[in-house]
């Protein structure tokens, strides 16, 4: 295999045999096409932290470039987390950790997990108690066996000899609500060091197997008892992408759910549990990312007072369930806003949220084309290894499939009113690039020909084009498609409804 290298010239990619040859930029942003003003402003916003707006057609990049702008943060360093309130159970505390807090913790935990060992290793008198091992043969079975598979007898305390033991295992597995287990859960021993001392020693089941925690490991274990009663709100290890198109109120600003038992001690669920971030949490030292902003009408306000305060609160919002009562404040939530809509739509933005978005940020049109230099055609058949890379399941393309998807960027360039261009409407071309990939796929070859894009411009043609090819128009074709039924109706309607009868000329 050839080793791959950058293109930046179309007289680069002419050296190569296809398209699997080109070395990928290491830098998210350089691989958006074009746009170079709003590549600039990205890298400006990811290293200043600062806000988007993108403004322009659909399938011109947007949606990449803010992607590309996540990846250009550093990692996130900080995880949320909503823990029991003691003295009100209804406002659960908020507790915020740094990774070397997390990473501590985590380490902490691997280090109470003890050493698991096979049933047969254990000592028998252990392996006895915990109910894997028979007393009466010796045969280890599943602690789920209430009954020796061997001898028959039982393993229960409560049904050891019973003639039912089988029958009264299911009876207290039906009260309980869970699988009744033979022996204890857990069994404490001690033994003698080499030293002298005495060291206690814990058994407890672990599925099939049996975990021995020493005295180092319980003493890890006492110090962990500090995390229960805590949920992890937003996770250190997290995307820093969060895209929120289209989002509900609840998906956007987070929720408490609901409890039938009204979050009853004994009964229902704890109220920290049941809080759950919203989009804007979970953007939180990343990006939030919003197309067609102009969509989310009213909610738009909540955005603009959670990029003032950079903390919102989550609370329940439906009134009539449990969580209504619940309310968690100040959660973070310091996010860059990417948000982009179409031109038509900006009047559609609230002028305080665009006007936060100018005080700390950039408004950015869009390019709908870029000149057809050889820079930028070396570009286009960097796109293409992208969305080879991307989709997964097509071939590379040759050179000369290269040309012709730049000729027919050509032709769409002009159709936008742009001569000597190459449109930036990419998606489409993306999706053009992947029909050739499918055409290739089905013919059996290893690499998209200029034939197979050719084929692919027929196959991937917009219905209403096809319309228009075979009827001559979108009208005519909508007349061919109307069966005899809906025309003997549509004579019908005319006739007896439209038409006005002889009364109304007497």
């Amino acid at each position: 295999m050839s080793e791959k290298r950058p293109v930046k010239y179309w007289s680069d990619v002419t050296e190569l045999a296809s398209t699997g040859e080109i070395l990928l930029p290491s830098d998210p942003l350089d691989r958006v096409l074009g746009q170079n003003e709003a590549i600039q402003m990205a890298k400006i916003a990811a290293t200043q932290r600062r806000n988007l707006l993108l403004v322009g057609p659909p399938g011109t990049g947007k949606s990449m470039i803010a992607q590309a702008l996540s990846l250009n943060l550093p990692v996130p360093c900080h995880e949320i987390r909503v823990v029991k309130n003691p003295e009100n159970s209804e406002r659960p505390l908020l507790e915020v950790l740094d990774d070397k807090e997390v990473t501590r913790e985590e380490d902490l935990t691997a280090e109470t997990g003890g050493t698991l060992l096979e049933p047969k290793k254990a000592p028998a008198n252990v392996a006895e108690r915990l109910g894997f091992r028979c007393k009466k043969c010796g045969a280890y079975s599943s602690p789920h066996d209430l009954v020796c598979p061997e001898c028959q007898t039982g393993k229960t305390s409560v049904a050891a000899n019973a003639p039912f033991a089988d029958l009264f295992g299911s009876l207290m597995e039906s009260f309980n609500g869970q699988p009744t287990l033979a022996g204890k859960d857990r069994v404490n021993t001690t033994r003698t060091l080499p030293d002298g001392t005495e060291e206690t020693i814990v058994f407890e089941r672990a599925g099939d197997h049996i975990r021995m925690l020493d005295q180092k490991s319980l003493e890890k274990r006492s110090q962990l008892q500090g995390t229960k009663n805590k949920k992890v709100l937003v996770k250190l290890r997290r995307n820093p992408f969060v895209m929120a198109t289209g989002s509900s109120e609840t998906e956007l600003l987070g929720d408490v759910l609901h409890d039938p038992y009204g979050g009853h001690e004994k009964l229902g669920s704890p109220a920290y549990e049941r809080v759950v971030a919203g989009a804007i949490h979970e953007a939180h030292e990343g990006v939030l990312f919003i197309d067609e902003i102009s969509h989310l009408g009213n909610l738009q306000r909540y955005i603009l007072t959670a990029m003032q305060d950079k903390t919102f609160p989550i609370t329940g919002h439906n009134p009539q369930s449990a969580g209504a009562s619940v309310r968690v404040d100040a959660v973070p939530c310091d996010f860059i806003l990417v948000a982009a809509c179409n031109i038509q739509d900006i009047e559609n933005i609230l002028s305080p949220l665009r006007s936060r978005i100018i005080g700390n940020g950039y408004e950015v049109l869009v390019d709908t084309v870029m000149p057809d230099i050889s820079e930028n055609r070396a570009k286009y058949a960097q796109f293409v290894a992208q969305e080879v890379q991307k989709d997964g399941r097509i071939p590379h393309a040759d050179i000369p499939a290269v040309e012709e998807l730049i000729k027919e960027g050509r032709r769409r360039a002009k159709l936008d009113e742009q001569t000597n261009s190459l449109t930036l409407r990419l998606r489409e071309m993306g999706g053009l690039i992947r029909a050739a990939g499918d055409i290739a796929v089905v013919d059996g070859e290893d690499m998209i020909t200029a034939e197979h894009v050719r084929r692919a411009l027929k196959r991937a043609m917009p219905v209403e084009e096809q319309i228009r090819n075979k009827y001559g128009s979108y009208t005519k074709g909508l007349s061919k498609d109307v069966s005899s039924a809906q025309k003997e109706k549509s004579q019908y309607y005319f006739q007896n409804e439209h038409v006005p009868d002889d009364s109304m000329f007497n």
